[in-house]
């Protein structure tokens, strides 16, 4: 595992090189499609009737998009990617040009983790609770079965991430969701509800959320296996209490829609609905012409994926490499691993 973190460093370096001075995304989401086999209160996407999936071509004209752009690292999603048969192909050209994630409900992880373990270097698996509360939240018996099952068998082949979304519904198992990342030996990412206006409303009362997100804090401040820095938290907490608003940089992260389009400013507030096929802008001058500043204040969501990369300069490498590359990588080295070396990209 110690080969990933000079590649990775290498990358982000090249990428922070050729921005002089420019704004550019680093990190890119995509939704491979929004059919779920679950039914999650809190999420909007699996409501929503799926148009023409893109096939592997098309998929590849996304990847060389994002590519020259800047990107390093991309994030698949959905719904629930494995349903998709070629997602193993997909990942597969991904991780030629990307370090590549996936976010998986867990229902399938077992099946399916021989042909996507080799093209990924994290797998983020949904844990909403312990048992019949994740189940009860995720709409499916069985489900936090399932997807435990998955992350035992997928720990050993990929570095594994437990991705918990705290709701007003879950607020008094967030710290036993650490305890079962600690007992499993994987890592554990946290985000909070955001209200979408076309799912349930699940966002905690700002009250009763204050101490669990200062109990997470100390839990990371003591060696708990959260991804999200102190910083993460303090912002928070600044922010929704303090009065002292953080500084979102929604250019960092490109989101593209299942059908290729471009979401902007960012998938939270337009929940996840694109405009433009990716491969037909020129990204570099639609992110230096596009007006972020109006969204720069905006502190709505606490999205781990726009706050803790607003949080830090990326001309600060020591800044970069304690709040994204040493936190991701401290779970990775902790998972034995027959082979991480993956394709060098051509060029």
């Amino acid at each position: 595992m110690a080969i990933l973190k000079p590649v990775i460093l290498r990358s982000l370096q090249r990428s922070l090189r050729s921005l002089g001075g420019e704004r550019a995304p680093v990190l890119a989401g995509h939704k491979l499609l929004y059919r779920c086999n679950l039914e999650c209160k809190m999420c909007p996407f699996w409501r929503r009737e799926d148009e023409l999936l893109l096939g592997l071509a098309d998929e590849i004209r996304i990847m060389e998009s994002l590519a020259a752009a800047g990107v390093s690292f991309l994030g698949f999603e959905g719904g629930e990617p494995l349903l998709r048969a070629d997602v193993g192909a997909i990942l597969r050209e991904a991780h030629r040009r990307f370090h590549t994630s996936l976010v998986t409900n867990g229902w399938l992880l077992a099946h399916r983790l021989r042909e996507i373990a080799p093209h990924l270097d994290l797998l983020f698996v949904s844990i909403d609770g312990i048992g019949e509360r994740h189940d009860r939240l995720r709409g499916i018996q069985r489900s936090f079965e399932r997807a435990v099952d998955g992350m035992r068998a997928s720990r050993s082949q990929v570095p594994t991430v437990i991705s918990h979304t705290v709701t007003r519904e879950n607020l008094d198992q967030s710290e036993q969701v650490v305890e079962l990342a600690e007992r499993l030996g994987v890592g554990l990412t946290l985000q909070i509800a955001y209200d979408y206006r076309t799912a349930d409303p699940m966002s905690p009362d700002r009250a009763a959320l204050r101490p669990v997100i200062e109990r997470l804090r100390e839990l990371r401040r003591s060696g708990a296996p959260i991804l999200e820095s102190v910083e993460y938290f303090d912002a928070i907490l600044g922010s929704w209490y303090g009065g002292r608003p953080w500084r979102c940089k929604p250019w960092l992260t490109i989101n593209i829609d299942p059908a290729g389009r471009i979401v902007l400013p960012c998938y939270v507030l337009q929940e996840y609905r694109g405009t433009e096929p990716v491969w037909t802008v020129d990204l570099r001058k639609l992110w230096n012409q596009y007006d972020w500043a109006r969204f720069e204040a905006c502190n709505r969501c606490a999205l781990a994926c726009y706050l803790e990369p607003s949080l830090f300069r990326w001309t600060d490498l020591a800044s970069l490499r304690d709040r994204v590359v040493d936190g991701a990588i401290h779970y990775m080295e902790r998972t034995p691993r027959t082979s991480r070396r993956r394709p060098t990209p051509s060029g």
